[in-house]
């Protein structure tokens, strides 16, 4: 799998409403609070299920991934 660099911008997350790995994939699909086996993350969903995982922590909570989306609290991962 080849990884490429995703371009970051010096601003807070605060205010991202498209996944910048889904984007550099060809998909512009909004950030949401999604949920795995380790827990809550935030990321981008298609019509066939999740396509990207766009932060790099988990939430124990999806009270504590929505409070991160809203307010701009997490770490965009920089690559797939």
């Amino acid at each position: 799998m080849s990884h490429a660099a995703i371009p970051t911008v010096d601003l807070p997350n605060h205010g991202v409403e498209y996944g910048r790995l889904a984007l550099a994939n060809g998909k512009k699909l909004p950030l949401e609070v999604l949920r795995s086996n380790a827990g809550y993350y935030l990321g981008t969903m298609t019509e066939n299920g999740p396509f990207t995982r766009e932060s790099v922590q988990y939430f124990r909570k999806e009270e504590q991934a929505q409070h991160a989306l809203t307010n701009g609290l997490w770490t965009q991962k920089e690559y797939l």
